[in-house]
């Protein structure tokens, strides 16, 4: 294929993102007009980075951890948005590395993106621990943002896989809120450091839509 064919292709297979519907939010049946695809939560992750870079200072390559952030889900243009409650760890970090070898096979820099995406999933380098904690603080922070706008019912939830965690099941009958029971679980599973942790707890507390 001509350099041309393979940026066009390229593009219309990340595109796709616009159309995948973020698992977590129809698990939790999220009512609402518009729900967050994987291509607004890729945006969403990308802001949360040079914020937090921004206020915190961190001795990171910013410019690395935006391109790894901006390829760390494409591989669900092929696969979906899987969730662990829909297939292992393990089987889906086989499928989704084989989806992101064939998007990339045509391209030039194909290889040195792929290696990105496995430094993001690897978490061992500054960078990539730094990029996972965006990625699951963005998730945490959309969460109370439909929460403010009243998108969630806790006593209507059918099929709900992720009421079976006994984690949830203890944060909920604590009285927690969505946002807040999503927020303290996130809290708990997430090796999110200092800062991740103070910002989280800002959300937490606080009406952010105000």
């Amino acid at each position: 294929m001509s350099k041309e064919e393979n940026v066009i292709k390229y593009y219309v297979t990340c595109n796709k993102l616009k159309d995948v519907i973020r698992s977590g939010w129809k698990d939790w049946n999220v009512k609402r007009e518009r729900v967050e695809s994987v291509a607004e939560h890729v945006f969403g992750v990308q802001m949360i980075a040079i914020a937090m870079k921004s206020e915190f200072n961190y001795d990171i390559d910013i410019m690395k951890v935006i391109y790894m952030l901006s390829i760390h889900e494409i591989g669900e243009s092929i696969i979906g948005d899987l969730t662990l409650f829909d297939i292992s760890k393990e089987e889906k970090d086989k499928i989704e590395t084989e989806a992101v070898s064939n998007i990339l096979k045509d391209l030039v820099d194909g290889e040195k993106i792929k290696e990105l995406f496995l430094e993001f999933n690897d978490k061992k380098t500054k960078e990539a621990k730094f990029a996972n904690m965006c990625d699951k603080l963005e998730c945490d922070i959309q969460s109370k943002l439909y929460d403010l706008d009243g998108c969630v019912d806790l006593n209507n939830q059918p099929n709900n896989k992720s009421l079976e965690s006994d984690v949830v099941k203890d944060l909920i009958k604590d009285g927690n809120s969505w946002s807040s029971m999503w927020l303290k679980f996130g809290q708990k599973i997430h090796n999110y450091d200092e800062n991740f942790m103070k910002v989280s707890n800002y959300v937490l507390s606080n009406n952010i839509k105000e």
